[in-house]
């Protein structure tokens, strides 16, 4: 598996986790007084941040990616959808990789 298919993998876990943490566990905590959701819901999303970070990092390093690529990538994972907007992007890059 290539390090962009494990950066794809990852991120498409990380964007569905910051998604459920977003719109299920904040509004379980403030609207139904379930704090433990965030508690969880956090949590894995941080675990998975830190991997997509690693990801990242290693992606990096093999594909000689730049300082812009690195940056949007980073930034793709501030967003709730970001990286499943990245993910077109990666996919076609991986695509193009796998034809040189």
């Amino acid at each position: 598996m290539s390090t962009i298919h494990q950066l794809r993998v990852v991120g498409i876990a990380e964007g569905i986790s910051f998604i459920v943490l977003v719109f299920i566990a904040m509004p379980l905590k403030y609207l139904a007084g379930y704090p433990l959701a965030v508690t969880i819901g956090g949590s894995i999303h941080g675990f998975l941040f830190v991997i997509y970070l690693i990801a990242l990092v290693r992606a990096l390093v093999e594909h000689k990616w730049g300082g812009k690529k690195a940056l949007e990538v980073f930034v793709a994972a501030l967003y709730p959808c970001g990286t499943f907007i990245l993910d077109r992007k990666l996919r076609l890059e991986e695509r193009n990789g796998a034809d040189n």
